[in-house]
């Protein structure tokens, strides 16, 4: 599984008309470059989470599945994709007082990070001139969670992925240009002989 670190877009609390208490905002946005590594960059395709959101997933604290917010099998969570990213609802439970906690720190701005944990179905990669990289995720699936976070980054072995993926594009590249090289120099060697 994948997780990612975003700043959270538009993520507020609010009471709703019922009084009920709510954590709402953008757990993603489409086409905003979010860097993995120093020359490794990645964004989400719009449209890269509709094949997701009909699974059950879950909003969490921390990525701790022991403080579950909310869920979408149990209506607690609402998640939609529209032309900005991935919008989500959370319903806070009242009587537990971790979610109610989570809630307040969003509302005094302690929280300001957001993540959520993935598995890439298809992505696209462009080496650009300079030799940085940068992946385009196409589609997502599953979308198993998403989070508030305290301190929001990747993990460890997805940032040690990426640059291990990025490295073997990189000697992949350079290995085909000089293959190309070696082919235009024995073409030119044999059209001057």
């Amino acid at each position: 599984m994948e997780k990612r670190y975003l700043h959270m877009h538009d993520i507020k609390t609010r009471s709703a008309d019922n009084d009920e208490k709510v954590i709402e905002g953008y757990f993603a946005v489409f086409n905003e470059i979010y860097r993995v590594w120093d020359d490794v960059t990645e964004s989400i395709a719009p449209g890269a989470f509709t094949d997701s959101l009909n699974g059950d997933i879950r909003a969490l604290y921390n990525h701790n599945t022991d403080q579950i917010l909310g869920r979408t099998s149990a209506g607690t969570l609402t998640l939609k994709q529209d032309e900005k990213g991935l919008w989500g609802q959370i319903k806070v439970n009242e009587r537990d007082t971790e979610a109610v906690n989570v809630y307040e720190r969003i509302a005094r701005g302690d929280i300001t990070g957001c993540s959520f944990g993935f598995d890439i179905e298809s992505e696209e990669v462009r080496v650009n001139d300079d030799g940085s990289v940068h992946w385009t995720i196409t589609k997502v699936n599953p979308l198993y969670e998403v989070s508030p976070c305290v301190f929001p980054a990747y993990e460890q072995t997805s940032v040690e992925s990426r640059g291990k993926e990025a490295r073997v594009i990189r000697k992949r590249e350079l290995e085909s240009w000089k293959i190309k090289t070696l082919e235009k120099l024995k073409k030119g060697a044999d059209e001057n002989a």
